[in-house]
C-alpha cells in the first residue's frame, strides 16, 4: 500500500522515511472504523447479520471506511473471547479511528472486563461508538467523554445483574434435573486440549506475554489468581 515510500525510491535518511512513512499512516487511519458483532448462540439460531448491517449504514453515514468486520458466537458470560482479542489487538495496532458495536453488551457482561476493555482502548487512542445509546468514547478533540464513561459503566453494571438472573435461572433449572435424576456435568475421562485452553485464555497468555503480574492479569481478565498461575505455567509464560 504504501510501496511508493520505499526507501530506495526516496534515497533519504531512514530516520526521515519512517517519519514519512508514520505520518501518512496516521492520516489514513484518520477516519476509519472497525465492527465488532457477537451473539451468544452457536448454532444458526442467532446471527450477527442485523448488527453488522446497522453499522455498516452508520459507518456509511458518516462517510468512515470499513477496515475490517469481527464477528463471533460466543456467550458475554465468556472471560476470553478470541474474537473480541484479536480485534482489540487489530484496532490499537493499525490505529483504527472507531470501534463500533450495536450496544455494551456486546463487549461483554460483566463491569470489570467492559470497563477494562474500553479503558485500553481509550488509553490507545481508540474510539468506541455503543450504536443504541448513541455514545462515542471519545469527544471530537481526542479526549475521553466522562459521561460516556459514566453510562458505559451503569449499563454494563445492568448487563452484569442480567447475567447473574440467567445464571440463577440455569442453576435452578439444573437443580430441577438433578432431583428428577438426569445425569449433569461433564463425560468422565473428557478435559481441553492446549489449543481449545490457548483460544479460552487468549486475553490472559496476552497480558502475561506483555509482562502483566499474575495478580494485575487476574484482575483485567476477570478469572482467578489460580486459573493465571495454572495457563502461565502450563504455556511457559
Amino acid at each position: 500500500m504504501y510501496s511508493f515510500l520505499s526507501k530506495n525510491y526516496l534515497n533519504i535518511p531512514n530516520k526521515f522515511t519512517t517519519f514519512v512513512e508514520k505520518l501518512i499512516i496516521d492520516i489514513f487511519s484518520m477516519n476509519t472504523a472497525v465492527i465488532y458483532a457477537r451473539v451468544s448462540s452457536t448454532g444458526d439460531r442467532q446471527t450477527t447479520e442485523r448488527q453488522v448491517t446497522d453499522l455498516k449504514k452508520y459507518i456509511s453515514i458518516n462517510e468512515m471506511e470499513l477496515v475490517s468486520v469481527f464477528e463471533e458466537k460466543m456467550s458475554g458470560a465468556k472471560e476470553n473471547r478470541p474474537v473480541l482479542t484479536e480485534c482489540i489487538e487489530y484496532c490499537i495496532t493499525n490505529k483504527v479511528h472507531t470501534l463500533c458495536v450495536s450496544e455494551i453488551s456486546r463487549l461483554g457482561r460483566s463491569t470489570k472486563i467492559v470497563v477494562n476493555t474500553l479503558d485500553e482502548l481509550t488509553k490507545a487512542g481508540v474510539n468506541v461508538y455503543i450504536q443504541n445509546l448513541p455514545l462515542c468514547t471519545l469527544n471530537e478533540d481526542g479526549q475521553p467523554n466522562p459521561i460516556a464513561k459514566m453510562i458505559t459503566a451503569v449499563l454494563s453494571s445492568f448487563a452484569e445483574i442480567e447475567r447473574d438472573n440467567i445464571k440463577y435461572r440455569l442453576n435452578s433449572g439444573r437443580e430441577l434435573a438433578k432431583a428428577k435424576g438426569v445425569k449433569m456435568g461433564r463425560k468422565v475421562g473428557s478435559v481441553k486440549s492446549k489449543e481449545q485452553k490457548s483460544e479460552e485464555y487468549a486475553n490472559v497468555i496476552r497480558h502475561l506475554k506483555k509482562g502483566q503480574s499474575i495478580r494485575n492479569t487476574a484482575t483485567l481478565c476477570g478469572v482467578s489468581v489460580s486459573s493465571v498461575q495454572r495457563i502461565k505455567k502450563e504455556f511457559n509464560l
